[in-house]
């Protein structure tokens, strides 16, 4: 029993330093690949910023697209409101 009492906490702290190594251990591997992955977001983020002045000149020219479309189709509802509002005033008067 003397025996037990003596040689488990031997066992114990052999233990108990073999994984904190280990931990010590992945610990710097993870660091490692934390620092890849930012150098890979950081890459991927200069490629869409270059990219960033193609999509607001894509997207001026959308939107001046869009409000001569808007311009047109206005003029068109106009023209035939005021057209459709003549006939009905005309039919009233007779």
């Amino acid at each position: 029993m003397e025996f037990l009492n003596a040689f488990l906490p031997i066992i114990l702290y052999i233990t108990g330093i073999v994984l904190l190594i280990i931990l010590i251990i992945m610990g710097i591997k993870l660091i490692n690949v934390l620092n890849r992955v930012d150098d890979l977001l950081d890459n991927v983020e200069d490629k869409i910023n270059s990219f960033d002045s193609a999509v607001g000149v894509l997207s001026k020219a959308a939107n001046g697209i869009a409000g001569i479309t808007d311009s047109v189709v206005f003029g068109l509802a106009s023209v035939v409101s005021k057209i459709f509002k003549k006939k009905k005033e005309e039919d009233y008067h007779e």
